[in-house]
């Protein structure tokens, strides 16, 4: 099922500010972290130093670019997520779609590499690779999108045959191009998969809902182009 969705729904789906998951994403691991600090302190540094150069004809605003950059490290996964919204809001037309999970599989994915040297000063390149979860979707009308995520113990329950929703993006008016999708929403379970959080995911539940949505069990709450490349990371 595809059905057509208005601007206005579409724009509180994917808002113009980061949501709560998106900032998750964008806020990282500790090492993540550190680098924002680092490049928080190493501004404040240089507005200091040309806070000494303009004298008080200045103060105000190196008392605005200080207070910025001294919190840097807090805003920035905002800005981030908030510019990939900006960028999904260009699309101008949107879609509900509702399907089935055809397949489901795993694959090692390359997520990086690291240079080193081994004990003969050779340089060694190391590959690291993750496991991740693969999707196949589809409908009656023969559309297949392929979805990925890192692998987590709560996708285990995923089968062949489940519901599964998105949110598609097009140019076109009849969605007859799919240029973006969302992360998959699989109702019975409430479980979201995906690489990242594209939407508001309140918001998407309710209009699953409002067009007659799967609703999840009790248990499965407590456990808590036609086709289209592989999204991007």
């Amino acid at each position: 099922m595809l059905k057509p969705i208005t601007r206005e729904k579409m724009e509180q789906l994917i808002p113009l500010i980061a949501t709560g998951e998106q900032y998750k994403y964008y806020w990282g691991k500790w090492s993540d972290v550190l680098n924002r600090l680092l490049i928080s302190v190493v501004a404040v540094v240089v507005v200091l130093i040309l806070g000494l150069l303009l004298g008080d004809q200045g103060q105000a605003l190196v008392l605005l670019l200080g207070g910025a950059a001294s919190i840097y490290w807090l805003w920035f996964p905002v800005y981030q997520a908030s510019l990939r919204n900006s960028a999904n809001r260009r699309f101008k037309y949107a879609g509900f779609w509702r399907g089935k999970v055809l397949d489901v599989f795993l694959t090692e994915e390359l997520i990086g590499e690291e240079e080193t040297v081994n004990k003969r000063g050779e340089l060694v390149i190391i590959e690291n690779r993750e496991r991740w979860i693969n999707l196949i979707l589809g409908d009656k009308t023969g559309f297949e999108v392929a979805v990925q995520a890192p692998l987590q113990r709560i996708y285990k329950g995923i089968k062949p045959g489940e519901t599964v929703e998105l949110l598609l993006l097009s140019n076109q008016p009849d969605l007859g191009r799919i240029n973006k999708i969302s992360d998959a929403y699989i109702p019975r379970q409430n479980l979201w998969v995906g690489q990242y959080p594209y939407i508001q995911r309140d918001v998407f539940t309710e209009v699953s809902r409002q067009l007659g949505g799967v609703t999840p069990t009790r248990v499965d709450k407590r456990n808590r182009s036609r086709n289209i490349k592989r999204r991007d990371r």
